[in-house]
């Protein structure tokens, strides 16, 4: 990851723990005048760093925002791919249409794209995702595994598990719960989707565009109306707030360790932790396809990642795509 001025100096305060750290020998060591490292130091106050300038000494870093950037995601990041090249934005109309350009452009495995806010977050089936700035986690990954478009189907509940595993590890108070295909639910609330596209030829995948959307901080008001009983986040059931650079970072962690193992062995061999972690699985379900609209219990899901509808008559019908709603 190519880092600016600005974000190495920021790299070289936070590594010094709460230490001062001299002006003149950061300006010494990257080689740039004394009045470059001060408007650098003016920057990252603006964007809500608040530093202590102690004479003789130099800057001591007294509070850090709860920011999405490279250096903060940084901090915490333990992966060798995922998140060693990552595209921040303040404001973008979609990370996926981004994603979507990049990896035509050649962008390596493990590219995220991030943003603070999005204007035209999208989830499945083009529906509109509300971003709120600076509380969410709106970022996608591009993921190049060596398979079939056809093995890539399952792939959106491989990232269910990442996103699921990460949450419960940092909060253990919170169970998210996955719900086929796409969502995570706490307290039958949604607080997480996920929207997996890709580019691909007839028996190659070029890259899947890992869309995931989660609402971190919000406080009960940030929701409009006409989600406010079915919407929550993370600070809501968690009674704190979220550190979202650290969760980023351990989401591309599992994301990075599940995808592995995905390519190595197939869905087949997530497949129990997955139904584990569900909240559909035994569930009586109402379906919602293009054409048609059933109940029955959620049986179950193939190694394919495929969902198994029982119906009341003993039919068990197989569910590729659709909408469905826990009874």
């Amino acid at each position: 990851m190519t880092m600016s001025m600005k974000d190495e100096i920021l790299k070289r305060i936070l590594a010094a723990n709460g230490e001062a750290v001299s002006g003149q020998e950061l300006a010494n060591s990257l080689g740039v005048s004394r009045t470059a490292v001060w408007k650098h130091m003016q920057t990252l106050q603006e964007e809500g760093y608040t530093f202590e300038t102690i004479k003789k000494k130099g800057y001591v870093l007294t509070g850090v925002p709860n920011s999405l950037s490279p250096t903060q995601i940084e901090l915490f990041l333990k992966t060798e791919h995922f998140g060693r090249e990552i595209h921040y934005f303040d404001v973008v109309d979609s990370t996926q249409t981004i994603a979507h350009k990049l990896a035509q452009e050649g962008a390596p495995h493990g590219t995220v794209i991030i943003g603070e806010e999005q204007t035209a977050g999208r989830g499945r089936m083009a529906r509109p995702w509300e971003s709120v700035h600076g509380s969410g986690i709106w970022m996608t990954v591009i993921v190049r595994p060596d398979v079939t478009p056809q093995q890539a189907s399952s792939f959106t509940l491989v990232v269910a598990v990442a996103v699921t595993m990460a949450i419960k590890t940092l909060y253990q108070d919170i169970e998210p719960a996955i719900k086929w295909p796409n969502d995570l639910l706490i307290n039958g609330k949604k607080c997480t989707g996920i929207l997996t596209e890709m580019q691909a030829e007839a028996d190659l995948v070029q890259a899947l565009l890992v869309g995931i959307g989660i609402n971190a901080n919000q406080e009960a008001v940030d929701f409009s109306p006409d989600i406010a009983d079915i919407a929550t986040s993370l600070r809501l059931e968690a009674g704190e707030e979220i550190n979202r650079a650290a969760l980023v970072a351990l989401i591309l962690q599992y994301l990075e360790q599940f995808t592995e193992l995905y390519i190595e062995e197939g869905f087949a061999s997530i497949k129990t932790l997955w139904e584990q972690l569900s909240c559909t699985i035994g569930q009586r379900i109402e379906v919602t396809t293009i054409r048609e609209r059933f109940e029955g219990i959620a049986s179950g899901i193939t190694d394919d990642g495929v969902l198994q509808l029982t119906q009341d008559d003993g039919l068990v019908r197989t569910i590729y795509a659709g909408d469905i709603k826990i009874l």
